[in-house]
């Protein structure tokens, strides 16, 4: 044990700006006031997941060695400078050192919080080098010493989330209080806000205001609801102190205290909420919380799977009782999770189409019964390096629960879940479940940030991936590229004339309410703000020269609320839409071999 910290800590130490750890496990010291200096709001924040650092990764050595030793065979691909893109291997300390600089360097200053999603270790895919605890913490405080020095010295939040590769073993967590949670609490004070220092304690999970008195995000420690860790009950209604229930407990209460002072939520975390992974009883509690509270949740950000999608939690979910559960889809049920994520890839691809084409038509589709995930790929070359620029709004009138002049709720009966099981909890093997207990009416509105384009609402993303992996070298390293974005290519400048005007193509002669037209312009452009930076975007969205693009833009949506969403999911439902699915499917995979 000894030896494998001492080794650790000689290859934390070497690792190039940052990535290091101190020499003794002590909690991290931050100034109170680092984290808390007044900047302008940039109507932007940065989602990024599943990092996977690897002090054991070796340029050069085999994928089959988990890139850590041994030479590839002939015409086998060796481990890259930066990683290896589509394979099994972790990530060197250089890419992820790369990725937070690139981040420090180009996009810091134009953020306004981060959502970090976990899994912040290496995985358990050598056996010569089988991971400890020790080395797990080693790791994580590393990277919260990065976050710290590139976000949290400049007064932007950070909200971390444990990951399943975060605790050891993989996969398993116990109730909390424990020494995992007391560990990662004295990881992570310098994100952790005072009021949640017990509850994280307790249970792994926190909330933070990242935009005071208006916009919070949860954390939610999914390693509770995840079926993969057999040490907890999976949130039987029978068990009021499962840690899942628990977890659920305090998360209801959040959100009635957030609705009830009239601020919008991210709820956040690492294995995404699906019935493939989240026990029967856990993804019952958290569909229902999602749809209850859909008027106060702004939208739902994950990581894990390493693979670009989403998904929607569909309330006739709740009434069927039944759990659809594809195992080649978990994730973890194998040793070597990435790749059973890697190569059931067309599974997943095909399970959400099919999905898709269930829905309702437009008609016929209530709003009410839906939520979003989004899930974001991730760091670790899986397939690409990636992260996620979401953009929302900062201007527009506030919606406060209640207080918008007219009725939230639908007309007739008030809805809940019991009301939506109907005749189900008739059945004695349901009589037990949440389903058939869970009472309270639900809260949506068609004025809410999440259904409208209001103040908070999330307009869209851009995503970015590392290219050119294979050719690069410290010398020549890779850049991040903008791969898609979810905007319709207009939204991205001023209107043309405002563009012209600035841009000294108005006419220098004209009258005098020529120049107060072209005062207006100017000064419209002036006003205008640009949901991703010009100097982000490639030239032919930056230059204006293209109205609609496939490649970058491939969806067009007007912004991220629910009715875009499920928009978008009725266009990949249908079988016509081939070149549309192609693209979903291109992005999912970022051009992998489909073949199976």
């Amino acid at each position: 044990m000894l030896g494998l910290h001492v080794l650790l800590l000689a290859l934390l130490a070497a690792a190039r700006e940052g990535l290091c750890v101190p020499a003794a496990q002590v909690p991290l010291e931050i100034s109170p006031g680092i984290s808390k200096p007044r900047r302008k709001l940039q109507g932007r924040f940065l989602h990024i997941t599943d990092m996977h650092p690897d002090p054991y990764y070796r340029v050069d050595s085999s994928e089959k060695k988990a890139c850590h030793r041994g030479k590839p065979k002939e015409g086998k691909r060796p481990a890259g400078t930066y990683g290896l893109p589509f394979s099994d291997c972790d990530a060197p300390f250089l890419l992820t050192n790369y990725t937070l600089d690139f981040l420090d360097r180009e996009w810091a200053d134009e953020i306004d919080f981060v959502i970090w999603t976990g899994d912040s270790a290496r995985h358990d895919n050598d056996r010569r080098h089988p991971r400890t605890t020790a080395e797990i913490y080693e790791l994580n405080r590393a990277m919260a010493r990065k976050m710290e020095h590139v976000f949290v010295r400049r007064g932007i939040p950070v909200v971390p989330t444990i990951g399943n590769n975060d605790v050891w073993p993989h996969n398993i967590m116990m109730p909390g209080p424990n020494s995992i949670t007391a560990e990662l609490f004295s990881i992570w004070r310098a994100f952790v806000p005072f009021p949640s220092y017990q509850v994280f304690q307790r249970g792994g999970y926190f909330s933070v205001e990242v935009i005071p008195d208006s916009v919070a995000v949860i954390s939610l420690n999914t390693m509770y609801f995840y079926d993969s860790n057999t040490a907890v009950g999976g949130c039987a209604r029978t068990d009021a102190q499962d840690p899942g229930n628990l977890q659920f407990d305090w998360l209801e209460v959040q959100l009635q205290t957030f609705r009830a002072r009239g601020m919008q939520v991210w709820l956040s975390g690492h294995v995404p909420p699906s019935s493939r992974n989240f026990y029967s009883e856990c993804y019952v509690r958290y569909l229902e919380l999602s749809l209850r509270f859909q008027d106060t949740i702004l939208g739902h950000v994950y990581g894990h799977m390493n693979i670009d999608h989403f998904f929607l939690l569909d309330a006739s979910q709740l009434g069927n009782g039944t759990r659809s559960r594809d195992m080649s889809l978990a994730g973890d049920d194998a040793d070597d999770e990435t790749s059973v994520l890697k190569h059931k890839k067309k599974e997943l691809y095909k399970l959400l189409l099919q999905e898709f084409s269930d829905l309702p038509g437009a008609q016929r589709l209530n709003h009410d019964d839906y939520a979003v995930v989004n899930v974001a790929p991730s760091v670790i070359p899986t397939y690409l390096p990636s992260f996620r620029i979401f953009a929302y709004n900062t201007t527009g009138e506030l919606y406060r629960a209640g207080q918008l002049g007219r009725a939230e709720e639908q007309p007739g009966p008030s809805r809940s879940l019991k009301t939506l099981a109907g005749g189900l909890c008739g059945q004695e093997e349901h009589a037990q479940s949440w389903v058939c207990h869970l009472e309270q009416p639900w809260h949506s509105s068609p004025e809410s940030p999440s259904r409208t384009n209001r103040l908070w609402t999330p307009l869209g993303y851009a995503q970015y991936t590392l290219r050119k992996m294979d050719t690069a070298d410290e010398s020549h390293p890779p850049k991040f590229k903008l791969e898609y974005l979810t905007f319709p290519v207009t939204a991205l400048r001023p209107p043309p004339e405002a563009e012209g005007a600035a841009d000294g193509d108005a006419d220098t002669e004209a009258d005098a309410g020529g120049d107060a037209i072209e005062d207006a312009t100017v000064n419209a452009k002036r006003k205008f703000w640009y949901p991703i930076p010009r100097r982000h975007l490639p030239r032919p969205l930056r230059n204006g020269t293209i109205t609609h693009s496939k490649k970058y833009a491939p969806y067009e949506l007007d912004d991220l609320t629910i009715p875009s969403w499920t928009a978008l999911a009725q266009r990949l439902g249908h079988a016509k839409a081939k070149k549309l699915r192609q693209r979903f499917r291109r992005y999912m995979y970022m051009g992998a071999d489909e073949a199976t």
